[in-house]
């Protein structure tokens, strides 16, 4: 009886099955932490960032700057006006697959040169690719002068 007393100690002050349990907890911690971060970074890669549910709970001269940021998280542009602040919020889609013609291929100017000349006969960067998405919705929202609560929203699906 007195051994398994003294393991019991042994176990509680830093044995092997404590340092499992503390491993464990930091674990789960870190896992709760960096859960919602993964899922809001899912939905801004995805271009999937205006819910037209969300849309529907926007009231205007009640809703506030802190539960849109909560609905749509930052907004991709902010103009300042001297009517207010202007969120504009787009969502894109995949472009439909065209059929695929060996005879009208051509190697985009990025894939195999650094720099182009443009018709001013200026090098220039190559644009980038901005081929396979498409605008799916905007919303435009628009906020009194004192900034805190909406003053008009615009919301459209293309």
């Amino acid at each position: 009886m007195h051994q398994s007393k003294m393991s019991r100690e042994f176990q509680r002050e830093g044995g092997r099955p404590s340092a499992r349990r503390q491993w464990r907890r930091i674990a789960s911690v870190l896992m709760i932490l960096l859960l919602p971060g993964l899922l809001g970074a899912w939905k801004t890669i995805s271009g999937d960032t205006i819910d037209g549910r969300h849309v529907e709970r926007i009231q205007d001269g009640k809703t506030t700057k802190n539960e849109i940021l909560l609905l749509f998280g930052d907004p991709q542009d902010i103009d300042r006006t001297s009517d207010g602040v202007i969120y504009r919020y787009k969502s894109f889609k995949d472009a439909p697959a065209m059929p695929y013609r060996p005879e009208n291929r051509e190697i985009n100017p990025q894939s195999d040169q650094l720099y182009v000349i443009d018709p001013n006969k200026q090098i220039k960067k190559a644009p980038l690719k901005t081929e396979g998405k498409i605008l799916k919705s905007t919303l435009f929202i628009r906020f009194k002068p004192d900034g805190q609560t909406v003053m008009s929203h615009e919301y459209k699906e293309y």
